[in-house]
């Protein structure tokens, strides 16, 4: 679509010479995030500095019927940010403080735009914990952590980003603002408006300001690798440890090719895999008590000696510990250096991680793929990286849909779902009648009809394109 002079006139006076740009270069760069090699520039970025202009922007936007796509950090992987229907690409950048932290209550008011790392790094000085830690928490933002409920490594034991958000300031597709819920640890007044904005994909209205619960910091913890022989071994210990009573604050899985990608690609991790070492769990153990912990430790490898394993690796210092955590964070960005490919998120209850590890590489060998899995085994979100490697391009193009398709059907036959913390976005949307039925989504989009009846705010996102 193409905007006139006059609404580009309007836009300029609201956000001012400096925050508005119609050149190719920034709406390129604003036009893409992490998903895979997607490029969909909006025809004008704008980027506000508050709550009024978002409104008056909307206010436009909903009158010209101008498709308006929230933009954040841009380190999705599910297209959530992508301007697929042109119009405004609505900035979030210059939301970028972090507001108040209320030390009696043990929260914080935060902007959408702060990076979640420099939250976490903020609230540690003052000995409070905000848990969630996305794989990109030193690059992605609060807001976009909301908009796709994000999780991360410690997800197993605190929970994700639904469970510290206490309420949200929101700027509706029509241009009112308002406040979603209250500032309390309890609230039963209504329908939960708070809730429902995180995990909507910027679909429902704008964030621009969040209230999130922190928690104590905690003092010690305790993390170790764990090698197995075979796979799905590792997959199965991960459930025989949370039914032994153990309640890890992280457990990682690893496949044997993600890591041996990872270390080619990141220097200064020195960590010894011998050739017959298929798969790791990454378990950490946290608390206040050191000899409660080497408690929980002991009895964590008593489970997993119950397998076919290598000697555990005990994390001796902090140097060693991070050296671990960026071994298992940069997974991602080695997989991505080393061949085009599709990252699937799946989830599935813990006990079936097993069949649907099994069930995936079936998949892939029945498509022609393979797959690289990793992700937060203690939740059962599997991260399936399909790679590209020697495949025709018209294999990549016929046969890696159907399998992925496969994949999905299979994860909703194991009781799990499609999306564990990515989100549906554009690259997945086509996939929802897998796990929810007709009624289902119609009950969606009319709740997105509700909040956007010209369908302005982020369109082409979640609802797939039949149903």
């Amino acid at each position: 679509m193409q905007l006139s002079k006059e609404i580009l006139e309007k836009l300029t006076t609201i956000v001012g010479e400096n925050y508005i740009f119609t050149d190719i270069e920034t709406r390129n760069y604003y036009g893409h995030d992490e998903t895979e090699d997607y490029v969909f520039p909006p025809n004008v970025v704008l980027k506000p500095a508050n709550a009024k202009e978002v409104s008056e922007i909307l206010l436009i936007a909903n009158d010209y019927k101008i498709p308006t796509t929230p933009i954040g950090a841009r380190t999705g992987l599910s297209g959530g940010a992508l301007s697929i229907y042109e119009g405004i690409g609505l900035s979030m950048e210059r939301f970028n403080k972090i507001i108040e932290i209320d030390e009696q209550n043990l929260q914080v008011t935060v902007e959408p735009g702060v990076i979640t790392q420099v939250l976490r790094e903020t609230v540690a000085e003052k000995r409070f914990f905000y848990p969630v830690d996305p794989s990109s928490m030193g690059s992605c933002w609060i807001g976009g952590n909301i908009a796709e409920n994000s999780g991360g490594a410690r997800a197993v034991k605190y929970g994700v980003t639904k469970d510290y958000v206490l309420n949200l300031e929101v700027v509706l597709p029509s241009g009112e603002i308002i406040w979603t819920g209250a500032n309390t640890l309890k609230n039963s007044t209504g329908y939960n408006l708070t809730q429902l904005m995180v995990g909507s994909e910027g679909t429902l209205g704008v964030i621009t300001k969040i209230v999130l619960k922190l928690l104590p910091k905690v003092s010690h913890n305790v993390l170790m690798l764990v090698p197995f022989y075979k796979a799905h071994e590792a997959c199965e210990a991960v459930s025989a440890i949370f039914r032994a009573g153990i309640v890890p604050s992280a457990l990682e899985f690893m496949e044997r090719d993600a890591i041996d990608w990872t270390l080619e690609y990141v220097d200064g991790i020195n960590v010894s895999i011998k050739p017959e070492h298929q798969a790791h769990l990454l378990i950490e153990v946290d608390g206040n008590y050191p000899e409660v912990l080497m408690q929980e430790a002991e009895k964590i490898v008593s489970v997993v000696e119950g397998f076919e394993i290598d000697e555990v690796l005990f994390a001796d210092t902090e140097d060693q510990k991070n050296m671990l955590w960026k071994m298992r964070r940069s997974v991602a960005e080695a997989v991505k250096s080393n061949s085009i490919y599709k990252e699937e998120d799946t989830v599935v209850p813990r006990y079936m991680l097993p069949e649907l590890l099994k069930g995936i590489k079936q998949i892939g060998a029945k498509h022609g793929f393979i797959s690289v899995c990793y992700g937060h085994a203690g939740d059962g979100n599997l991260h399936v990286n399909i790679i590209k490697g020697d495949m025709t391009d018209d294999n990549w193009q016929t046969q890696v849909p159907i399998g992925i398709k496969e994949i999905f059907e299979l994860t909703v036959a194991l009781k799990g779902t499609l999306s564990g913390e990515h989100g549906i976005g554009y690259v997945q949307k086509n996939f929802m009648n897998i796990a929810f039925s007709k009624v289902h989504l119609e009950l969606m989009e009319s709740i997105k009809r509700v909040f956007d009846p010209n369908n302005i705010l982020n369109p082409g996102k979640i609802f797939p394109d039949y149903n």
